[in-house]
């Protein structure tokens, strides 16, 4: 009785890359997603139904790409990040642009909610990480120890006892920083490639990074040590630790990897039915319900994948 991933079906209406996926606990049917088309989508998922879900709302605004999209934690607020420098905060039962915070110098790649929703950190081209409240008033920005190229991914721990951030960059650097003072508390070492994506496990023990090199780098945030590598294949565009089980997922190039971390193992291995175009990767971003019952991947092709963990 081995557990695998079933496809249900797939989410369709973007006309872009779907660049960020988002869920959240308390709205457990709503997900949100983030383009190139510049748009954001609200989705009502329908587990009961023939369909995995519909549009409900699409958000305009941004007048560039879309790169990256979190929830707040109660469900009624979307953040987003864009290649338009800018980040907006929206009202997703209004679909208004509540805030708008400007600061950044370049594209903004990523954005996240503290686990209180009080904090707003962001990242991207301009090489700086920056600090907000939601009032889109920015309180810092790090500027000392900073990546040297660009920053792909920027994320809170959730652990409320050790706030932490952790940042990935095209420096190849994984980057742990103390939120209480800014500082810098740790660089991760050991990519050979660029850093794409880095992501915390839900009790906020396990740091996950991957990136250009194909492998899937996990460490010990706390004390900052590398635990050990699992070889993705391919380019890594995303990664998500499952809120229920002990996995990683990982979006490459080319398939999404479900690794059993309790046996360092490949559970399964997803695959396009029709593949891009060579040189195009496949999924671009995941995440999963908050129930870990069904994964969510977006991808280049404008649709949103829907797979559900059953017992093969």
């Amino acid at each position: 009785m081995t557990e695998s991933l079933q496809y249900r079906g797939a989410l369709t209406g973007h006309r872009g890359w779907v660049s960020s996926v988002t869920t959240t606990y308390e709205q457990s049917n709503v997900l949100v997603s983030g383009s190139r088309d510049k748009k954001i989508m609200i989705w009502e998922l329908t587990p009961e139904g023939e369909t995995v879900g519909y549009a409900r709302r699409l958000l305009s605004g941004h007048s560039e790409p879309v790169a990256s999209v979190v929830l707040s934690s109660d469900g009624q607020f979307a953040l987003s990040g864009s290649w338009d420098k800018t980040l907006r905060l929206w009202d997703l039962n209004t679909g208004a642009t509540v805030r708008k915070f400007k600061g950044h110098e370049k594209d903004v790649y990523s954005v996240a909610f503290s686990g209180d929703n009080r904090q707003i950190v962001s990242g991207g081209r301009d090489k700086t990480i920056k600090l907000w409240n939601t009032l889109a008033e920015c309180k810092y920005s790090i500027t000392e120890d900073v990546h040297t190229d660009w920053i792909s991914c920027v994320v809170f721990s959730p652990s409320a006892k050790m706030p932490l951030i952790v940042s990935g960059g095209w420096d190849k650097l994984v980057k742990v920083w103390n939120l209480s003072n800014c500082k810098l508390r740790t660089n991760l070492v050991g990519h050979g490639g660029v850093v794409y994506t880095a992501t915390v496990s839900p009790d906020g023990s396990l740091c996950a990074s991957g990136g250009k090199d194909a492998t899937a780098m996990l460490w010990d945030v706390n004390d900052g040590k590398h635990l050990y590598s699992l070889d993705a294949g391919s380019t890594i565009n995303a990664l998500c630790f499952s809120p229920k089980n002990y996995w990683l997922v990982a979006a490459t190039d080319v398939s999404i990897k479900v690794w059993d971390l309790e046996n360092k193992s490949v559970l399964d291995e997803l695959t396009a039915t029709n593949p891009p175009k060579c040189g195009i990767p496949w999924c671009v971003s995941l995440t999963w319900s908050a129930d870990g019952n069904s994964l969510f991947a977006g991808s280049t092709d404008g649709n949103i994948y829907v797979y559900e963990v059953g017992t093969a």
